[in-house]
C-alpha cells in the first residue's frame, strides 16, 4: 500500500485554532480546499501545523505534530455553536479529531519564511525533514535533483507559486539568486512526447521571462544519465 500522502502539514495562521489542536485535539480543513488541493492524498494519518508569523519564536516553522484519529464533516455552526450566524455559518469542514500534539526535537523551518497552504508528505520525509522543501513528494526526477541542488548548496524553494499576468504557475524550483530569478523544471519522457505541452511551455516560459525569470528544463535523461 502506498505511504503517499500519510502526513498532512496544513498552515495554522491563527491563535484560536491552534489553541483548539492543543487543548481540545480537534483541527478544521475545509472541504472544497482539501478536494481542490489533496484529492488523492488524503485523508492524512498524522496531522502536521506550518505556524505562521503570528507565533513569534515558533513562526515559519512545522513544531508540532499529531496523529490522526478520525475525520467527521461538519458545518461551521456545528464546530462554533456560540458564533452568531453568518454567511460562513454553512460552510462545510472536515474536523480532523487528533491524540495530543507532539513537539519535534527541531523544527522544521522554511528559509524565505514563505507561505504554504497544504503540503501532503510521507513518514519518512516528515520526520527526516531540515526545512520545508525536504517534505515535498512530487516525483523521484525532483527528488534526485533536489537532493543534487542541496549537495551543491544551490538552495531553492521546490513547488513555489507565481502569478504572471493573471495566470498561475507552481515552479518545480525557485532559485533566487544575486542577479535575478531561475525556475528548473523537471519533465519526465512522456511529457515531451505530448505535443500539446509545447504551446504551454512556451507560454508559461514568456510569461516569466516577463518578470525576470529564466527557466532551464530537464528531462529524465539529464537527471538520471547524464548528472553526475
Amino acid at each position: 500500500m502506498s505511504t503517499r500522502g500519510e502526513v498532512l502539514v496544513a498552515i495554522v495562521n491563527n491563535r484560536r485554532d491552534f489553541t483548539i489542536a492543543c487543548e481540545r485535539c480537534w483541527y478544521r480543513i475545509p472541504v472544497d480546499s482539501a478536494q481542490k488541493f489533496l484529492k488523492s492524498r488524503w485523508p492524512p494519518q498524522w496531522l502536521a501545523f506550518y505556524q505562521t508569523k503570528m507565533f513569534e519564536g515558533e513562526a515559519y516553522a512545522v513544531n508540532y505534530y499529531a496523529p490522526v484519529l478520525e475525520i467527521r464533516e461538519a458545518y461551521r455552526e456545528q464546530l462554533f455553536p456560540d458564533e452568531p450566524l453568518n454567511p460562513k455559518s454553512g460552510k462545510r469542514y472536515y474536523q480532523v479529531l487528533l491524540r495530543p500534539l507532539q513537539q519535534l526535537t527541531k523544527p522544521i523551518f522554511s528559509r524565505r519564511q514563505r507561505r504554504i497552504v497544504f503540503i501532503p508528505t510521507t513518514t519518512e520525509k516528515f520526520f527526516n525533514a531540515l526545512e520545508i522543501n525536504d517534505l515535498y513528494d512530487g516525483s523521484p526526477l525532483e527528488d534526485r535533483l533536489w537532493a543534487e541542488l542541496k549537495r551543491q548548496q544551490i538552495w531553492a524553494e521546490r513547488q513555489e507559486d507565481v502569478k504572471v499576468n493573471n495566470r498561475n504557475y507552481k515552479l518545480d524550483f525557485a532559485i533566487y539568486c544575486c542577479n535575478g530569478k531561475v525556475n528548473v523544471e523537471t519533465d519526465g519522457d512522456t511529457y515531451h512526447a505530448d505535443p500539446k505541452k509545447t504551446m504551454a511551455d512556451n507560454l508559461h516560459n514568456n510569461d516569466l521571462a516577463s518578470v525576470g525569470w529564466q527557466v532551464l528544463r530537464f528531462s529524465t535523461r539529464h537527471i538520471q544519465a547524464e548528472m553526475l
